[in-house]
């Protein structure tokens, strides 16, 4: 009974944290797009270095949620394929996270 309870307690929150995370980044999408929009059709004060920089950041967070989901999975399903596979997907999220942030840090955007 109580496995069966934090299971349902850890899938709702795995999918709340899918949720939140696609949410993010279709409003990042939006946003980035309305403010590119903007400043090509009505010539206004937005730069590409900003916007690209506030884009990059959400994408960096929704990264952040997406592991915290792919850890929970792996505490409900501690296999050893699971534990590979979060392992490999946290790897790659890592390092796209760490080449995005190091991206908005060094490089200018014109």
């Amino acid at each position: 009974m109580v496995l069966e309870l934090t299971n349902v307690i850890l899938e709702i929150f795995f999918r709340f944290f899918e949720l939140v995370s696609a949410l993010l980044v279709i409003y990042a999408g939006l946003k980035a797009a309305t403010k590119i929009l903007l400043m090509e059709a009505f010539k206004r004060s937005y730069r590409y270095e900003q916007i690209r920089k506030e884009f990059t950041n959400k994408i960096l967070f929704t990264l952040e949620l997406l592991i915290v989901g792919d850890i929970i999975v792996t505490v409900r399903n501690p296999t050893v394929d699971d534990l590979l596979l979060v392992g490999t997907i946290v790897v790659i999220r890592t390092v796209l996270g760490y080449f995005l942030s190091k991206e908005v840090k060094e490089y200018q955007f014109d």
